[in-house]
């Protein structure tokens, strides 16, 4: 018999990696994108995420579903202990998408200007809370003996939560910043290229505060990787590749830079997964009340249906991602229709 449970919560670790791949450097460059000098160095920065920003994000809103139909209380204890702090994202992405289509419809200046710190303000706080939400999940939330949080919005900006939302702001730029590089050419790339060692360096400074901070504050974040010695593996990836950017920068290749930061990206996911499995939601200080991916999950029947479907269509959705960024491969270019 299939550990159905077990698949889906990979599977729930592999979309967010997607997510946080993917919609990562669009986030990074949103924030970064006030820093470009005129309008013209602004438009190529974001047209650089033009074509693939909402593809991009279908990644969460496929991550939400699975978690709504695979996990269902676990769905509902989040959402309603973290609903003040969704209705804040949700209305950061809203202006994201917003900022994107209606900077460029009038040419005053002080309207693109709105728009641009609009862009760059929402992207910023949409990336922040994204991290305050990994923090929470690390640090533990106030369940009751339902699995039912019990705590405030003021609650979930706890010192540890606050760090990581400001260490995943750090990465995300980074991410962007790299991604950027790739973009773009001639006097804007080289400014890119300052961005980028700036980005790295908040990034290491931070990772190693985070680092140390949950090593001494949440024991129960280590057990899993005394039992399985493999995961030290995935620790040395991480480290590895945080040391090959800032080398790879040196020597002026950004597509060596990029890949690695998307492994750092993605070697963070899964020492998150491991760190927090088995549970979803963890309770503190009452670890009985935590809620697993056994005793969250949807029935067999159900996560097994889900299974069949989703074999089924995840090559569509690789292959159509696969294809998007092939056709917008190379640097940006502004013509008529661009933002």
């Amino acid at each position: 018999m299939m550990d159905l449970p077990l698949i889906w919560f990979i599977l729930l670790g592999v979309l967010l990696t997607g997510y946080a791949i993917l919609d990562g450097f669009d986030l990074g460059v949103g924030m970064l994108h006030p820093l470009a000098r005129n309008d013209r160095d602004r438009r190529i920065v974001m047209n650089s995420i033009g074509p693939i920003w909402d593809g991009n994000e279908v990644w969460l809103v496929t991550f939400g579903g699975t978690l709504f139909a695979a996990f269902p209380e676990a769905y509902a204890t989040i959402f309603s202990g973290f609903y003040l702090a969704f209705m804040l994202l949700l209305a950061a992405l809203i202006f994201r998408a917003v900022s994107l289509e209606f900077r460029s419809k009038l040419h005053h200046g002080m309207w693109r200007t709105v728009w641009d710190y609009s862009f760059c303000g929402a992207s910023t706080l949409a990336t922040l809370l994204f991290g305050v939400a990994v923090g929470n999940a690390m640090i533990g939330l106030p369940l009751d003996e339902r699995g039912v949080y019990v705590g405030g919005f003021v609650a979930l900006l706890n010192p540890y939560a606050v760090l990581v939302g400001l260490m995943t702001v750090a990465m995300f730029a980074m991410h962007g910043a790299i991604y950027l590089c790739l973009k773009t050419k001639g006097e804007l790339q080289q400014r890119v290229r300052e961005w980028m060692w700036h980005t790295w360096g908040a990034f290491l400074v931070l990772f190693m505060l985070t680092t140390i901070y949950t090593l001494v504050e949440i024991p129960r974040a280590t057990p899993n990787f005394t039992e399985h010695p493999w995961a030290g593996l995935i620790v040395i990836a991480a480290v590895l590749s945080i040391a090959n950017i800032p080398r790879a920068l040196y020597h002026e290749r950004p597509g060596q830079a990029f890949l690695s930061s998307c492994t750092v990206i993605a070697m963070l996911v899964v020492l998150f997964s491991l760190a927090l499995f088995p549970n979803l939601v963890t309770s503190r200080p009452m670890p009985e009340n935590s809620l697993t991916i056994y005793n969250a999950s949807s029935s067999e029947k159900t996560l097994g249906i889900m299974l069949i479907i989703a074999c089924i269509g995840m090559p569509f959705v690789l292959t159509y991602t696969a294809v998007v960024y092939w056709a917008f491969r190379g640097k940006v270019k502004l013509d008529d229709h661009a933002y």
